[in-house]
């Protein structure tokens, strides 16, 4: 039975492609964006304490290794085979060696829903993948030129709104356990699904108002916004297997490396790199790779990790 949260994202996009008046008011969006962003920081951190740091240390270093690459490969394809703009392939390489938090709610229902377990640090490993990728973006489309905003590019990285809620959730629940979360369990945990679905359906409305962007940009934009996941998902899905990740973990990892950011790097990208084109990256990120991830790109995923250990077990 297909998951309740994909319908609402299928109801926002078909909506908005008829041209609907539905709309999730600002504020609510805003609301439950901050929900769910809190959520899988609390999450992640209340079993982050169990973990030594000697064992968290070296998945940080291979997620942080891994987003630089993932960039540094999209780059010279949209250059040299998309023959996009300078600026313009640093900032779409950007956004695809970046993560998408909505993506990575989605893998967690999606594996929750089938009781699949999965490491309780990957909320450590998300953050941790949303830095290389915008470093490595603007290296990319300026150099290391003195003319580079760097302390509003730090400040829009490490002080955005995406960061501080995961890391304030990840030390809030790493600072008082499960115990001294339970007054709030209902609103972050119990409820998350239901707000996972609100923010779906907002996601499948921005997302059909990009479908005209992609028609203007062609094919290539398309085959990119596929191809690049793929691809990105079998890195994951490599460095997942080398660190010794169990099924759900290697899965989510993947999903990690797959998908693309529409938060953190947009933001980044239109302060260092205000030249580039957002409508192309967007429309790449919004009106293919995410909506593949969430409707055929999870289970692919899953279904690669499965077979990846199946192999390595011999």
């Amino acid at each position: 039975m297909i998951d309740p949260i994909i319908l609402f994202f299928l109801l926002g996009g078909v909506a908005g492609l008829l041209r609907s008046e539905l709309r999730l008011p600002a504020a609510v969006y805003e609301f439950v964006s901050i929900v769910l962003l809190l959520s899988i920081g609390l999450k992640g951190g209340v079993e982050l304490a169990k973990q030594p740091f000697s064992i968290l240390l070296p998945h940080m270093v291979a997620v942080v290794a891994m987003g630089f690459l993932l960039t540094l490969i999209a780059f010279p394809v949209l250059r040299y085979l998309g023959r996009f703009k300078r600026a313009d392939a640093a900032s779409i390489a950007a956004h695809y060696g970046s993560v998408s938090v909505g993506t990575f709610a989605v893998a967690i229902a999606y594996l929750s829903s089938r009781q699949i377990a999965f490491e309780d640090h990957m909320p450590l490993l998300l953050v941790m993948l949303e830095i290389p990728a915008i470093l490595v973006g603007i290296v990319l489309a300026r150099g290391l030129s003195r003319e580079t905003h760097w302390r509003s590019v730090a400040h829009e990285v490490f002080l955005g709104k995406g960061i501080v809620l995961l890391l304030g959730g990840l030390l809030i629940g790493w600072a008082v356990g499960p115990n001294g979360l339970k007054p709030i369990e209902p609103l972050f945990f119990d409820l998350f699904k239901g707000f996972l679905a609100l923010f779906l359906l907002e996601m499948g409305l921005i997302t059909a108002k990009q479908v005209g962007s992609l028609r203007r940009y062609g094919p290539f934009l398309v085959a990119f916004g596929i191809g690049m996941p793929l691809f990105s998902a079998l890195v994951g899905t490599g460095v997942g297997l080398a660190l010794g990740l169990s099924i759900g973990g290697t899965t989510i990892l993947a999903t990690l490396a797959a998908s693309a950011s529409y938060i953190a790097v947009p933001a980044a990208m239109r302060i260092s790199v205000p030249e580039a084109n957002p409508t192309l990256s967007l429309a790449a990120a919004l009106g293919i790779t995410f909506p593949f991830n969430v409707l055929l790109g999870i289970p692919i995923y899953h279904a690669l990790a499965v077979w990846a250990h199946a192999f390595a077990r011999g």
